[in-house]
């Protein structure tokens, strides 16, 4: 009896060493930076969104021209939209429009996120584009980074017309597996595995990697382009780092990629 009290406190340590590092690892993952910006950027508002359990969201909204796409836009783990005034120039340049999400803890959003919390998120904002009109043709679901795993999974979910990951992941667990340690994914609940959601995407699938990124393995982006279905197009980006593939000149790749791939 007296072996098997040991045992079960050794294990009930274990388990809670577990879960401690699991916690840790996973407040890795998001840095949301809480300040509130009004929008800076023309013809572009702020508008709050409510997700289905009952957060309040908060997305940069600037409406396209008429007969141009509108970009479902999801961030990094730190992003906040007042930096991006690069981005949405060459968006609105080419006459479409944005809604970038600002997850929940982020930006003026309420709540904490989490990989759960984070997917409802995205949901939220591809409901709020078709409530006000906006047809899955009329829709690029665009992901960077951590906002790749949200874009992926939104993408095997609802129609599109296209899907953009720009510098994304296999999955946050793969990542903490290439920058720490193998054992490293046993400790990552919040992975965001977008390897097994690509398979269920189905529609046309860009992907812009930097071989030179310093934060998600170049790698990473060619093995999820291998699982995706066609049409696809993967674009290496020279000397790219991780957060430089719009100053680079990705949107001109992103420009003809739709072009070729038109609003059914």
């Amino acid at each position: 009896m007296r072996r098997l009290q040991v045992g079960a406190a050794l294990l009930a340590i274990v388990v809670a060493a577990f879960l401690g590092l699991s916690s840790c690892a996973n407040s890795l993952i998001y840095h949301p930076n809480t300040e509130v910006v009004a929008p800076n950027f023309p013809r572009t508002e702020a508008v709050r969104i409510a997700t289905e359990d009952g957060e309040s969201l908060v997305a940069w909204y600037r409406a396209p021209e008429e007969g141009q796409p509108i970009f479902l836009f999801f961030d990094g783990n730190s992003g906040r939209p007042q930096i991006w005034g690069g981005r949405w120039r060459r968006i609105a340049e080419s006459g479409a429009g944005f809604l970038a999400v600002y997850y929940r803890g982020y930006s003026g959003s309420t709540g904490r996120p989490s990989e759960r919390g984070l997917h409802i998120d995205g949901r939220a904002g591809y409901d709020w584009l078709t409530a006000h009109g906006y047809a899955a043709g009329d829709i690029i679901i665009h992901g960077f980074s951590l906002g790749s795993g949200v874009a992926t999974r939104l993408a095997a979910e609802r129609p599109a017309r296209a899907l953009i990951l720009e510098a994304p992941f296999t999955g946050v667990d793969d990542v903490a597996a290439a920058q720490f340690s193998p054992l490293a994914r046993f400790v990552v609940s919040d992975s965001f595995p977008s390897r097994d959601y690509i398979r269920d995407v189905h529609m046309p699938v860009l992907i812009v990697h930097g071989d030179r990124d310093k934060v998600v393995p170049f790698e990473q982006g060619e093995h999820l382009f291998e699982l995706a279905n066609e049409p696809k197009q993967f674009v290496r980006m020279p000397g790219s780092d991780h957060a430089t593939l719009v100053r680079d000149g990705m949107y001109p790749y992103i420009e003809a990629f739709l072009a070729q791939h038109p609003a059914e």
